[in-house]
């Protein structure tokens, strides 16, 4: 969608409005991406927890996979091998939509240059970068190991 806008080059020059709303439309895109990013990848770390917690285990043991909303009885043999199947899709879905980010932040970067486009830091995001740095800094509490 942003791909014809943005290669306008036979139309006649977009107004300041136009440029900006193509271009917070390729920002909203590329946020999109780093969210759906970040939500594969820890589906891929509990994938992982998952194949780490049962494959030492006995495989004749009884364990319990959701299907499509039901719970149903299953034994680690027939688990096992369907997780670590979902674990090597979404990894291959994370790299394709990382491979996908990379282009369109290069067309961002394109259309950054062609219409000379500076982004400026409004008070409250300096605000908030400096409270992200405190917070960051912070560590995380953790109760006693002996409960």
């Amino acid at each position: 969608m942003s791909n014809n806008a943005a290669g306008g080059d036979a139309r006649a020059p977009m107004n300041e409005q136009a440029v900006a709303n193509i271009y917070g439309n390729m920002r909203s895109d590329i946020n999109q991406l780093y969210s759906k990013i970040t939500e594969l990848e820890m589906e891929v770390s509990e994938h992982s927890l998952v194949i780490g917690a049962i494959s030492p285990l006995d495989q004749s043991r009884k364990c319990y996979r959701m299907i499509g909303g039901v719970l149903v009885e299953r034994t680690i043999k027939e688990v096992l091998p369907a997780v670590q199947r979902n674990k090597e899709g979404l990894q291959e879905v994370i790299t394709r939509m990382n491979e996908a980010l990379e282009r369109k932040k290069k067309e961002m970067a394109e259309f950054e240059t062609k219409y000379k486009i500076r982004i400026r830091k409004s008070d409250e995001e300096v605000k908030d970068d400096s409270s992200r740095k405190e917070a960051s800094a912070q560590g995380v509490l953790v109760g006693p190991a002996n409960e």
